[in-house]
């Protein structure tokens, strides 16, 4: 029997699962079990002693309800893992809640585990209200000819910033003056350090590229390995660009930042809204990272292919907006993640968005915070600003 699991969490790419599904030991499951259970084969179930009683083979009008088990965050047993790997077609289960893993005898098992909450969620701080009813935790507005804080929520709050680190890896790496046409080769060494992060990259080891084209996918399309190798081959390497990095938040008085490497995969790399829209003002002073960051997308030659890349920020095809610098970012700890300069309602906008809850809540909070400005003026009084 062929069970599609689809739309687990957040549309879930379908996986064709053969074979019957049996619940996860819950006191219900366990009644069920030994009420309705009939011997037949299938996978062994690992756990306690009372786990493996009620984990016994299920019966047909339990596979019935296989899909609807599996969305529940039950388990999927006895599904050959080399079947089930193919027809995921390298979706991140494991990023959705769901827990793929290999079991005695080449079995897959699917177990649902809840996703771990993000630094923001954890010290409580969307809880916080605002009067736009962002589902970021922390926004910051602030006109940029002015400096006057048009809009605030929790802007020293310090959270993990994700890939919003690459854009000081870039303001760094821009500053540091090195050959834009130099050749850049993956390492082992880039491939090793972005391994295990749940990220794509489609930079093969061995690939070559230019520094500028290194820059550009590290920008738009938030490419870890190119920010990596950039970090690499910089003076004194990875190192290096660390000290730098903090070295240069502390010039800029980033008082409350922190990096401790140059992609934004590791939760260390922290920062406030406050001090990000220092980030951004630093990195407008550079065309380069202005016009790297706001392409909507690029063809890259790598060996025999032309590979097509695109802008993580979809803001930029919109043509409502006017984006003069901007960058996206997401780990778990992080949530989603954006930092923008933006022109609307006749001012010039530093706006940064972290911890974002949904795939597309900072999009979301960034057109309130765009239909705000434009549509309803009136309303950019202290009193609404939450501090």
């Amino acid at each position: 029997m062929r069970l599609k699991l689809q739309q687990a969490v957040n549309g879930l790419m379908a996986l064709a699962l053969a074979t019957v599904m049996c619940w996860l030991p819950t006191p219900e499951a366990q009644a069920a079990g030994r009420a309705k259970a009939k011997p037949a084969a299938t996978a062994k179930y690992k756990g306690s002693a009372s786990a493996q009683r009620a984990a016994k083979p299920a019966t047909k009008a339990m596979a019935a309800r296989g899909q609807a088990t599996a969305q529940r965050g039950k388990v999927a047993a006895g599904v050959p893992y080399a079947k089930a790997a193919r027809a995921a077609k390298g979706a991140r289960v494991a990023g959705n809640g769901l827990r793929l893993g290999k079991r005695g005898g080449g079995r897959l098992r699917v177990v649902y585990a809840p996703p771990k909450p993000s630094f923001g969620q954890a010290y409580g701080l969307h809880s916080t209200e605002d009067a736009l009813d962002l589902k970021s935790s922390v926004a910051l507005v602030i006109d940029q000819d002015t400096n006057e804080v048009l809009f605030s929520k929790n802007p020293r709050a310090v959270l993990p910033i994700a890939s919003i680190t690459k854009l000081m890896t870039a303001l760094v790496v821009t500053e540091a003056g090195q050959p834009l046409d130099e050749m850049l080769t993956v390492s082992q060494t880039d491939l090793d350090s972005t391994a295990g992060s749940g990220s794509r990259s489609r930079l093969a080891l061995g690939t070559q590229l230019s520094r500028g084209d290194m820059l550009h996918l590290s920008l738009m399309s938030s490419e870890n390995r190119a920010a990596h190798v950039l970090g690499r081959t910089y003076p004194g390497g990875v190192p290096q660009l660390v000290v730098a990095m903090n070295r240069k938040a502390r010039e800029l008085g980033m008082a409350h930042t922190r990096y401790v490497e140059p992609t934004g995969l590791s939760s260390d790399n922290q920062s406030t809204a406050s001090d990000l829209a220092q980030l951004v003002r630093a990195a407008l002073l550079h065309p380069i990272i202005r016009e790297l960051s706001t392409s909507i997308g690029a063809v890259v030659p790598v060996g025999d292919k032309q590979l097509q890349y695109h802008n993580t920020n979809g803001l930029v095809r919109n043509p409502e907006w006017e984006i003069g610098l901007q960058k996206t970012g997401y780990i778990t700890a992080a949530g989603r993640c954006l930092v923008m300069q933006a022109h609307m309602a006749g001012r010039t906008l530093i706006m940064v968005l972290l911890d974002s809850a949904g795939k597309y809540s900072r999009i979301g909070d960034a057109e309130r915070i765009r239909r705000w400005m434009v549509g309803a003026p009136q309303l950019l009084e202290p009193a609404l600003q939450l501090r």
